[in-house]
């Protein structure tokens, strides 16, 4: 035994001076060093010439290698699981340990044929290892979620509560657990016990040290995005390409847009930053190899959400889109520290740049689609007139659009203040885009009184639709935006719609008192039958109007009854001359724009 291992002792300093010294001169003087320093270090010894004087250290690795050959193909055929014994994990872990170490010895010296081949042959034993070790992490990543119990909180699609099927046999007084709806996004899931996780680290570590990261990586990815996109997909959103999306009735894409915006909040806040944690713990120590391995499981699920929103952004701009794309945008936004967050590393900047592009993208369809409403006031024809001078549908639509579109107030600030343009000193991008609106509707109305035959009625129509428009712009957000100012000035429209058509009227008509009584008559009959079909859709202005009818016409007409009644020449007949009283004039006047049925719609 004595002389055996002395014989290992002189091959491992022969091994020492021939791997240090340059060439044979320096090898020569390291030898004398070593005589010098202990006998059994014999000149003549150290230099005797075997066949392979690294042999017996050879002999050495050789008989390690048999070692841990033996041990690890025991592993490696075994038909059980080597997980399911703690012991026998233990036990081949630690082998390929001895294994990694061995051949990290050995390497500088795997230029000498008998090492270069103990090394080929350690290459293949930890091929064959990793193989084994590969499927063993594959079988606990599918299996180790199965065995171990989730959160309750429920994701899917359907609002109705779902009782656990084993339970169903339980008494009636039995407490049945049930999922509860989604109402808090602030948690993070465990797919993991763990002891798995621990199980799984310690495989990857192994696997990351023999240069096999990748399949270990692909392996884990493969698993884990089977399980996010499982997830996904039980929050009712479909796989739909941009053209899909494209081919969907409106009905069916706001439904699918709700679904959506669902999905990624839950996406981004729970199910993503879950897998960030599970991907931290099991590569712990290997941040790039945790970096790509997440990115491989969440990237599928990313860009399926983020193609959806793609759609949405590029889709069609008509206005009545506008409300839901306002809301995927919102979401996009709201979402972006997540983005920035949960996609922080290298390997995710691809996704969280494309994120960025989306929102701003949607930002251009919401811009968008306020121009295409530019397009639908400017093309809206004034074919028809509106019966009675009452309100346009145009009008309605427009203001109503508008109120509601303001609802939203911040955000279109936001989305209006990405835009190239140049807000003045005292309006927003937002009030400038809003004024412009009204002007496009105010000058279509312009042209749409004139396709009344009638000036008066004209009036009617433009006074109308000025005091709708005033009254939806004073009562919302879109008079914030609007200001005191332009109330007061389109107030002022309004009142001079009105005077105008008190002068196109009722003016003239004062007129011909002071000459033809019978004309008076005759002219007011027509105009009080025309003008009672005439709609003033805003019971105020209609009172104001009637008010300002009877100031004008009772004074005057009641000084004209006095003065015609005391004529010489007139005297007892006046009766057959004079066809109203006063009161009768007022009563006709009341009965002016109460419309017809048609009008008042």
């Amino acid at each position: 035994m004595a002389e055996n291992g002395e014989e290992k002792l002189l091959a491992v300093a022969r091994h020492i001076a021939k791997t240090l010294g340059h060439n044979e001169s320096m090898a020569d003087d390291i030898l004398q060093i070593f005589s010098t320093f202990d006998g059994r270090f014999s000149r003549e010894k150290l230099s005797e010439d075997q066949p392979g004087e690294d042999g017996s250290a050879v002999a050495v690795l050789e008989r390690a290698l048999n070692s841990l050959d033996s041990q690890i193909s025991r592993f490696v055929s075994a038909d059980q699981p080597i997980w399911s014994d703690p012991a026998d994990s233990a036990a081949f872990l630690d082998a390929i340990d001895e294994l990694v170490n061995l051949t990290r010895d050995w390497t500088h010296a795997s230029s000498e044929k008998p090492v270069g081949a103990c090394l080929s042959r350690a290459e293949d034993m930890m091929q064959q290892a990793m193989f084994r070790i590969e499927e063993e992490f594959r079988s606990l990543m599918d299996h180790g979620a199965e065995s171990f119990p989730m959160s309750h909180h429920r994701f899917d699609s359907e609002d109705e509560d779902y009782v656990n099927e084993e339970e169903e046999d339980y008494d009636d007084d039995a407490q049945i657990p049930v999922a509860q709806p989604l109402t808090d996004y602030d948690l993070i899931i465990d797919a993991l016990s763990s002891a798995t996780i621990n199980d799984l680290h310690e495989m990857a570590k192994r696997m990351l040290a023999a240069g096999f990261g990748k399949a270990c990586s692909h392996v884990y990815s493969g698993s884990r995005r089977e399980f996010l996109e499982e997830s996904v997909s039980r929050l009712g959103l479909q796989k739909l390409s941009i053209e899909d999306v494209h081919k969907m009735t409106w009905q069916d894409l706001e439904d699918e847009i709700d679904r959506w915006i669902k999905a990624a909040n839950v996406a981004l806040r729970i199910l993503f930053p879950s897998e960030r944690r599970l991907c931290d713990r099991v590569f712990f120590g290997f941040s790039s190899a945790a970096d790509l391995s997440f990115m491989e499981v969440c990237r599928g699920s990313t860009i399926q959400l983020l193609n959806f929103a793609d759609a949405v952004a590029i889709g069609s701009r008509s206005p009545e889109r506008l409300f839901k794309v306002l809301d995927v945008f919102e979401t996009m936004r709201d979402l972006m520290p997540e983005f920035e967050s949960v996609f922080s590393d290298q390997f995710c900047l691809v996704l969280r740049n494309e994120a960025v592009t989306i929102w701003k993208r949607l930002g251009e369809a919401i811009r968008g689609i306020f121009m295409e409403l530019e397009n639908l006031i400017r093309r809206d024809p004034a074919k028809a007139a509106v019966p009675g001078g009452g309100l346009h549908p145009i009008t309605r639509y427009v203001m109503n659009y508008l109120r509601a579109a303001c609802r939203s107030r911040q955000t279109l600030e936001q989305v209006f203040e990405e835009s190239n343009g140049v807000p003045s000193k005292d309006s927003t991008l937002l009030t400038v885009q809003m004024s412009w609106i009204m002007e496009l509707l105010e000058s279509n109305l312009e042209v749409k009184s004139k396709v009344y035959k009638d000036p008066a009625l004209s009036y009617v129509f433009l006074m109308n639709n000025g005091r709708y428009i005033v009254q939806k712009v004073r009562d919302g957000e879109l008079g914030v935006l609007l200001g005191e100012d332009w109330i007061r000035k389109h107030n002022a429209k309004v009142k001079q719609y009105h005077m105008s058509y008190q002068r196109s009227s009722w003016n003239k008509m004062l007129g011909l008192l002071k000459e033809k009584l019978k004309e008076f008559n005759m002219q007011f009959d027509e105009v009080c039958k025309a003008h009672s079909t005439w709609v003033v859709f805003d019971e105020q202005l209609r009172e104001e109007l009637r008010i300002s009818l009877a100031k004008l016409l009772l004074p005057a007409y009641g000084n004209f009854i006095g003065r015609f009644q005391n004529l010489a020449d007139i005297g007892k007949n006046a009766d057959r001359y004079i066809k109203y009283g006063v009161e009768d004039v007022e009563a006709r006047v009341n009965e002016l724009f109460k419309g017809t049925t048609t009008a008042r719609k």
